[in-house]
């Protein structure tokens, strides 16, 4: 059997795979097993943020597997404890916990909103509002959280706590707040939702209601984090602080990794034994996460990630068959006439490696990506635009 028919048999089908089995890759260019050439505008949905096997990370992340690639967390370890330091020196944020994906970071921010409310306020202020249009995660707490009606099904019964509210309208969630809110979870970039960027003075109203009312903002940066958006992170374009932030995606470089960073008055709401995962912190991970950080956390690598950007969406703007771009940095959504998902399954038989949003195509390309590796991602989507259209 091959890979695919491997696959098909032995594999749970919860995924709708492309035709395409991958085999290699460097920077934004990808290969399969019979040797056919794509260019990858969707690095993983955004995890390959340094591109396919960057020599550096690839250097960090083998020296560590080859020192020690894994300790249980009763002890201590230099990549963890480095990647930390790193990252509330970067963000004003006062302690991190580490996980493994996006999911258990949303999941544990959710868990120290709780339990700080509990603490202060006793049982009883424990309900979470999230907007519609988002995505935090596929476990049952986290499906919950999301705020599409798509994803509350099947998996009776679901998480309690959660409320909705519109995007951009902050009446909507002034209306939601109660004496049992004791949180507001956002991604300033709905991603999953159809790239869409959430209004400044929105963000920055929601912003002020928490900070006056003591209710947590705990903003998701799994997908806009480490740079995709020409910021470190996407809330700095917001001129706002968030008490927690989750990031995942791009921070591993490639391997799998979650961190929830919480402000100063919330680092000591988490004890021994109120939270824990087996793998999360793992120095061979960390070393990758470092190396990633090191790289990206620079003020010229952001403003090229913009410049990019913006070259990028003139390019896609020139294609008639294009209605509008959505972009903040290297997030682009394509709002295009037909179907997105068959659209993007031609642009992958032509060489494209592309992504959906709803009805968007959605761009997330390695933040390395060259100008001529942008030129051809371009011309494959316009000639998959004609040839769909003709």
């Amino acid at each position: 059997m091959n890979t695919k028919e491997k696959d098909l048999k032995y594999i749970m089908h919860t995924y709708g795979r492309y035709d395409v089995a991958l085999q290699s890759g460097k920077g934004a260019t990808a290969f399969d097993e019979d040797g056919k050439r794509y260019i990858d505008v969707s690095s993983g949905i955004g995890v390959n943020s340094l591109g396919y096997c960057d020599e550096g990370w690839v250097k960090a992340v083998t020296a560590q597997a080859g020192t020690i690639q894994h300790m249980s967390n009763y002890f201590y370890s230099k990549q963890p404890s480095d990647l930390a330091e790193k990252l509330c020196t970067l963000t004003g944020m006062a302690k991190v916990c580490f996980g493994n994906s996006g999911a258990e970071a949303n999941e544990c921010a959710i868990k120290i909103a709780r339990k700080y409310s509990f603490d202060k306020y006793g049982a009883g202020r424990n309900e979470i509002i999230t907007l519609k249009n988002s995505f935090h995660g596929r476990t049952v707490t986290t499906l919950a959280a999301t705020g599409q009606d798509v994803f509350h099904n099947f998996f009776f019964p679901f998480t309690e706590g959660f409320k909705y509210a519109e995007a951009d309208n902050i009446d909507d969630v002034k209306n939601n707040i109660d004496e049992k809110t004791c949180a507001v979870l956002i991604e300033v970039v709905q991603g999953e939702g159809g790239v869409n960027i959430l209004d400044k003075s929105f963000v920055q109203s929601v912003a002020k209601i928490c900070d006056k009312q003591d209710i947590l903002l705990i903003i998701d940066e799994v997908q806009t984090g480490v740079g995709r958006t020409g910021k470190l992170f996407a809330h700095e374009h917001y001129g706002v602080k968030p008490d927690l932030m989750t990031v995942a995606k791009g921070l591993g470089g490639g391997l799998p990794i979650g961190v929830c960073l919480c402000g100063e008055k919330l680092k000591d709401v988490m004890s021994p034994s109120t939270h824990g995962t087996t793998f999360g912190a793992n120095p061979v991970v960390c070393a990758g996460a470092n190396y990633v950080l090191d790289t990206i956390a620079n003020e010229e690598f952001l403003n090229e990630v913009e410049r990019k950007g913006a070259y990028l969406e003139e390019k896609l703007r020139e294609i008639k068959e294009v209605k509008n771009v959505r972009r903040l940095g290297l997030m682009v959504g394509i709002e295009i006439d037909g179907n997105a998902h068959d659209i993007a399954v031609k642009c992958v038989e032509n060489g494209l490696l592309i992504i959906t949003a709803k009805d968007l195509l959605r761009m997330l390309p390695p933040l390395t990506i060259t100008k001529d590796e942008l030129d051809e991602a371009v011309t494959i989507l316009e000639k998959t635009l004609k040839e769909i259209t003709i």
